[in-house]
């Protein structure tokens, strides 16, 4: 089974979704500078969708061995939990009391769209391309987080 076109359309959904952050944050700059938390909840949202359009460019290059895409994969998913580790406990420091609990969610599903992608590495570079399956939820969870961060960049900012 090829994976190519799983990819494909991962990294073009992504680019969309990048856009939308990006347009999410120009429309509301001014209000999103004025909660310290929420640059850093825009970061990270692009952090996971750019980790989508990277793991998807490296999984469309040909003739890799699975070896050396476990090793990617794994080098790029500890980058990220490092980077949306470092945004997400910023956010809660900088958070008001009265926000921490949708602090702490975000983090917790922020976590959640970074294991996968840890877990596919590992997977793939131990036992193969069985590990591949872990992308799904990864990149499900990421561009569930994505949308959820832009509906809050977007709408809830005006609450």
């Amino acid at each position: 089974m090829t994976w190519d076109n799983f990819f494909i359309v991962q990294a073009g959904a992504a680019g969309v979704l990048t856009g939308l952050i990006f347009v999410a944050v120009s429309i509301n700059l001014a209000g999103i500078l004025a909660a310290p938390y929420l640059p850093n909840r825009a970061l990270q949202s692009l952090t996971l969708l750019l980790n989508i359009l990277i793991i998807s460019s490296l999984m469309l290059v040909p003739k890799q061995s699975l070896t050396l895409i476990g090793i990617e994969v794994l080098a790029v998913a500890i980058v990220l939990w490092v980077i949306t580790f470092k945004f997400a406990f910023s956010m809660l420091r900088n958070t008001p009391a009265e926000h921490k609990k949708h602090s702490r969610i975000n983090l917790l599903f922020t976590q959640i769209s970074v294991l996968p992608f840890l877990i596919a590495g590992i997977s793939i570079f131990c036992c193969g391309e069985g590990g591949f399956y872990w992308f799904v939820p990864g990149m499900l969870f990421s561009f569930s987080k994505a949308i959820a961060d832009a509906w809050v960049l977007l709408v809830e900012i005006h609450r």
